[in-house]
């Protein structure tokens, strides 16, 4: 019998599931969260596994039905409809303010890029309403948003003299998705 692989430090899905490491099947929390909320804010501990999850649900709303074989969520969901999902990673090491707006800008332009939609550099909460919205006209379905470490740039700087920069900064941001709910 040929033992599984244990699980360390891979946030990586398709790369757990592809390589046969140990995974515990979180799928049917994945399809209720899924079900159930608009909008959610996972808080845990850190090293907990929300980049895995968020990684989960990303495979299942793109429509990734080979990964989830053998799982929960595999005869739940519809694997005949996906949707354009844009992840944005918050986990950047920044000194300044400007390194995390590129830092937030660059994830989109190359987001946008992969699915053959052209966005120019501007203030990260005008791209990610357009990129929002764009993404809606083009594949006719709502886009989902997942933010790994959403608050991260502001506990990091929470000492820091331009704390008040960063709050406003990720104010800005984060309210972009009020304001753009119907897409």
């Amino acid at each position: 019998m040929k033992l599984q692989k244990l699980l360390i430090g891979i946030q990586t899905f398709s790369e757990i599931r592809k390589n046969n490491y140990i995974y515990i099947d979180k799928t049917d929390i994945a399809l209720e969260l899924i079900e159930s909320y608009k909008y959610a804010f996972l808080s845990r501990l850190r090293r907990f596994g929300k980049s895995l999850f968020l990684d989960t649900l990303r495979n299942i709303f793109e429509g990734n039905k080979h990964l989830f074989e053998g799982l929960a969520i595999y005869d739940k969901w519809d694997w005949n409809v996906s949707y354009p999902v844009i992840t944005l990673m918050m986990n950047v090491e920044f000194l300044i303010l400007n390194e995390l707006q590129d830092s937030v800008s660059n994830q989109l332009i190359k987001q946008a890029r992969e699915y053959k939609i052209e966005l120019e550099k501007d203030e990260p909460c005008f791209m990610l309403s357009r990129l929002l919205r764009e993404l809606h006209q083009k594949f006719g379905k709502r886009v989902v948003l997942l933010i790994d470490d959403a608050d991260k740039p502001f506990r990091d700087k929470l000492l820091d003299d331009n704390v008040k920069e960063i709050h406003y900064f990720l104010l800005g941001l984060y309210i972009v998705t009020k304001g753009s709910d119907e897409h």
